[in-house]
């Protein structure tokens, strides 16, 4: 008989968020691969995708983190987010991994009393797992160099598996709006519009060159939306900024196939999905040094030094110009760099560290 997996994948309530993503990346995987074991996933039904090998889903509800159900029956459960409300019990044999995204509450300037309750609650997640897999190796440095703020099983496995992303079958999109951007030169960022995302650093981007930006944002933090919104009109920048709020795919993809470049001055990210993506359309990447992006965009990507007008425009021109004198080789290898980030590699990655644990 089978050995039975759970992953708790109830992250699914937030669709359009990249912790999502990569929840539906190793559904996927894993429905594609012959496998030894059965999987059943705990998620929002409706967000499940539908899959060949018609796994079990068992549907969240959210009075589940106060009566939980019975996970007797599984050899392994695996949580796929440090801060999950659920699963925090493991039974006698059972073995437990759970999927550590980023440690940011600590380095944010969060209240203490938000960071005390964010440790509590990844002590709950990691203080019984067998294996604690870290999504860059950026976050597992960075846990390395917290871990005294954690106890931890002895003899605890820690990796490194990247996320894996599901990629479009083309790179040629077509949109049903008329976005008036279209046909001039824009740079594009993804992201929830917060504090540590940076994006307001390139409105002055913008200011010394003839660029529009396009933002495709999910959520916002209000009293930084108000300040971006500030410095558009401050900047007169009313007619080059363009923030587009919850797109679909077929939007962001058809985005990333018009946009010139893309840019992402994030402060802290655990790995950073959108670079991916816009890697594998060929596009010139621009990115901070700061946390995971060195790890994504290696040494194909350009890198923002510090977040001064002038620099960043200096590191932009003469980005462009290295991209343009080669395009479409350089396109190339950034399609082939973004592809190492696949859904099958990371759904292949995560099965193995499941058969060490039960085998």
């Amino acid at each position: 008989m089978k050995k039975k997996i759970l992953i708790d994948a109830e992250r699914l309530k937030y669709p359009k968020s990249g912790i999502a993503n990569v929840c539906v990346s190793l559904i996927k995987g894993l429905d594609d691969k012959v496998s030894d074991f059965e999987y059943v996933f705990y998620g929002p039904k409706k967000n499940i995708p539908q899959t060949k090998k018609s796994f079990n889903i068992i549907d969240w509800k959210f009075w589940q983190k106060n009566f939980p159900i019975n996970t007797q029956s599984y050899s392994l459960v695996h949580t796929a987010h440090q801060l999950s409300q659920y699963f925090h019990t493991v039974k006698g044999g059972q073995k437990k991994v759970a999927t550590l995204h980023d440690l940011n509450f600590l380095h944010d300037g969060s209240m203490e009393r938000k960071v005390k309750k964010y440790t509590k609650l990844v002590q709950k997640n990691i203080g019984n797992a067998d294996a604690i897999v870290c999504i860059s190796e950026f976050v597992k440095e960075d846990f390395l160099k917290n871990r005294k703020l954690f106890t931890l099983k002895n003899d605890v496995k820690i990796k490194v598996i990247y996320n894996g992303l599901i990629f479009p079958e083309t790179t040629e999109f077509i949109s049903k709006n008329s976005y008036d951007f279209v046909g001039k030169k824009y740079i594009l960022n993804i992201g929830v519009l917060f504090p540590k995302k940076n994006q307001e650093v390139l409105l002055d981007l913008i200011s010394k060159n003839d660029r529009h930006l396009v933002l495709v944002t999910s959520s916002a933090k209000s009293a930084y939306k108000e300040k971006f919104l500030e410095k558009i009109k401050t900047l007169g920048l009313e007619n080059k900024v363009h923030i587009l709020e919850n797109i679909n795919n077929n939007e962001k993809y058809f985005l990333l196939q018009h946009c010139e470049s893309y840019c992402h001055p994030s402060l802290a990210e655990g790995f950073g999905i959108p670079p991916v993506e816009a890697m594998y359309f060929g596009k010139p990447v621009f990115l901070s040094k700061l946390t995971s992006l060195p790890e994504i965009g290696g040494d194909l990507a350009f890198y923002f030094d510090d977040f001064s007008a002038e620099h960043m425009q200096q590191v932009y021109a003469s980005g462009m110009q290295t991209y343009g004198s080669n395009k479409d080789e350089y396109a190339l290898q950034l399609k082939q760099r973004a592809l190492k980030f696949g859904y099958l590699e990371m759904a292949g990655a995560y099965e193995k560290l499941y058969s060490e644990l039960l085998n």
